[in-house]
């Protein structure tokens, strides 16, 4: 299949970690990515005849919609707030993918046991001044970080561009304090840094931008991008939910119901479902679904079990669609801003 010239172009980070986890996400979507090799620079989304896919380096994907290559894309929140342009077209359209977490931190030396937070590192700044030198912070994210220490009232410093391996920059002294992605915080600790307290500059993920001038002026694009938000947003709605079934003897299904509904967090989402079952051991045997939330399937589990429940077992839900595509509704609001 080929994409029509109108349709959706759709770029994707080639590189680095985030190229695998951004392929593999798609995939549980249901929005397979075929590239014939990895020195192809396009490829293809079989059920989306009008989608084009693009891929660039991850460090690119952002430019690449701001100046309309591509009409959406996928990378950092970091990378995007970073780079884009203030009055540019490029927005978020999802703003966390669930995948590719990470935070931009203002880290110390662990040997300055006397600076934890930014009122200290102002108070140092201010010192350093007064000495005749300015704190040197090596960062990648040159935007992101001035924009942070300034609003945070630390106005002496002097901004240190590196690539490579920021941690380090204090140990071969060409800075005092970094500004860099962490994950675990271990390669911190290694480097004997350590975060301020109050020090995250920005809590960054996988997202989903998008240009809202080529997107708003191709209603081929918009119809695309439509069942593309509608299988993120159904992926993403599903993933922190289980469906539960068990089996429980009642005289009735309204007795069934009651019980479990005594305990009205623990309902499901909109309640249990009961159906009547079957069994070779008599009558009086009914089957209950209900779809709960992760972080109560086990109290649910418990509840269940108090009320009668044998037989319960667990399945995953793929996906979880609400009456209307909320994402897609507020990409019209942005498209109309």
């Amino acid at each position: 299949m080929t994409s029509s010239s109108n349709g959706l172009r759709f770029v994707l980070p080639s590189d680095g970690a985030l190229y695998e986890s951004t392929l593999d996400f798609l995939s549980a979507c249901n929005l397979d990515v075929r590239r014939h090799s990895a020195r192809k620079y396009t490829g293809v989304i079989s059920k989306l005849a009008s989608t084009t896919v693009l891929f660039q380096r991850t460090g690119d994907v952002t430019s690449k919609v701001e100046d309309g290559s591509a009409d959406i894309g996928i990378t950092g929140l970091d990378r995007f707030l970073e780079s884009r342009r203030e009055a540019g077209n490029g927005i978020v359209i999802i703003p966390d993918l669930g995948f590719g977490h990470c935070e931009l931190v203002l880290a110390v030396p662990s040997a300055w046991l006397d600076v934890t937070t930014l009122s200290d590192l102002a108070d140092l700044a201010l010192d350093f001044r007064r000495n005749g030198r300015r704190l040197r912070i090596a960062t990648k994210y040159p935007n992101l970080v001035q924009r942070f220490l300034l609003e945070n009232g630390i106005n002496y410093f002097t901004l240190v561009l590196a690539g490579g391996t920021i941690e380090a920059a204090p140990a071969a002294n060409f800075a005092d304090v970094i500004a860099d992605l962490t994950s675990t915080g271990e390669t911190l600790k290694e480097n004997r840094l350590r975060p301020l307290e109050d020090g995250s500059i920005l809590v960054s993920q996988a997202c989903l931008i998008g240009n809202r001038a080529t997107i708003g002026k191709n209603s081929q694009a918009l119809q695309e991008l439509r069942r593309i938000l509608q299988m993120l947003e159904g992926y993403l709605q599903a993933r922190p939910h289980y469906r539960l079934s068990a089996n429980i003897r009642a005289e009735s299904p309204e007795e069934i119901a009651s019980r479990v509904l005594a305990q009205p967090h623990l309902a499901g989402l909109r309640g249990p479902t009961v159906s009547k079952m079957y069994n070779v051991d008599g009558e009086g045997w009914y089957t209950v679904n209900v779809v709960v939330e992760q972080d109560n399937l086990l109290e649910m589990i418990d509840h269940l079990r108090s009320v009668g429940a044998a037989d319960i077992s667990t399945s995953g839900v793929d996906y979880m669609f609400k009456e209307r595509c909320h994402t897609y509704e507020n990409l019209l609001s942005q498209l109309t801003d």
